[in-house]
């Protein structure tokens, strides 16, 4: 399903489907939360690069969480540009954004973000894609963190919310993630030089250095993939439509079938 740029999907939007070309900009949702075999399915999936850097992972969870997700980024691809998973080959800029590389290279422009029990995959065969998720928690000094480093327009929005802005910072947030992805500059790129619509202003891009704008020439969309996440997509297309799509809860099962 697609909806106006700007917009919150709502969770009911998320339909099931079936991996495929997406013929336009895409999300996908995949829940994370595995057993054993279907964790070790997803493991023997990965290359040995994503292996390794699973491997570096400190924490169990974070090293599933990992696993999951890049299993089920592998299946998307390989559903939508009817490949073999296993065979797929991925570069990683240094900032960590991967990218398709050998035989597909070029042919979608990936990202992907998790956590918690969630992950979302943004896919494009056009314009640039970034995506981001959080499962929110407790953040008392959410007002702190934008004044160190949000962009002024942002702070200003965020402290006429008051004590009760912690909504509105994750929604702040998780929007500057995604058009930090898309761009593919990581954190490296200083969040006070870019501005994002706050809540409960629609989704927007709203001010941007003239390196990756200007502002129109992007389309941002919150996201609600689940309850209790909150997320969002920027894509490189002015006033682009976006598809939702989510993975069955047994999507798993279908690696080695």
């Amino acid at each position: 399903m697609t909806g106006p740029p700007g917009s919150a999907f709502p969770v009911s939007d998320w339909s099931v489907r079936e991996p495929g070309w997406p013929g336009g900009a895409i999300v996908w949702h995949a829940g994370l939360r595995l057993d054993a075999a279907r964790r070790a399915a997803c493991l023997a999936l990965l290359d040995r690069d994503e292996t390794l850097r699973a491997d570096r992972f400190l924490q169990a969870r974070d090293r599933d969480r990992f696993i999951a997700s890049h299993a089920a980024l592998r299946l998307l691809l390989a559903g939508a540009l009817e490949a073999e998973a296993r065979t797929l080959s991925f570069s990683v800029s240094a900032f960590g954004r991967p990218s398709l590389a050998g035989a597909q290279a070029g042919r979608l422009d990936v990202n992907l973000s998790h956590s918690g029990e969630h992950a979302l995959v943004a896919l494009s065969p056009t314009g640039r894609i970034g995506v981001d998720i959080e499962v929110p928690r407790p953040m008392p000094d959410a007002l702190r963190i934008a004044r160190a480093h949000f962009h002024p327009r942002e702070v200003a929005a965020l402290e006429a919310h008051g004590s009760d802005g912690e909504a509105a910072f994750y929604a702040c947030w998780t929007a500057k993630e995604a058009f930090v992805k898309a761009v593919g500059a990581g954190l490296s790129r200083p969040l006070n030089r870019f501005a994002v619509a706050v809540p409960p202003a629609p989704a927007a891009l709203l001010e941007v250095d003239d390196a990756d704008g200007p502002a129109s020439a992007w389309t941002l969309a919150a996201l609600a993939p689940a309850p209790g996440t909150v997320g969002a997509v920027a894509l490189a297309i002015p006033r682009a439509a976006i598809a939702l799509a989510a993975l069955s809860p047994d999507w798993a099962d279908r690696i080695g079938t």
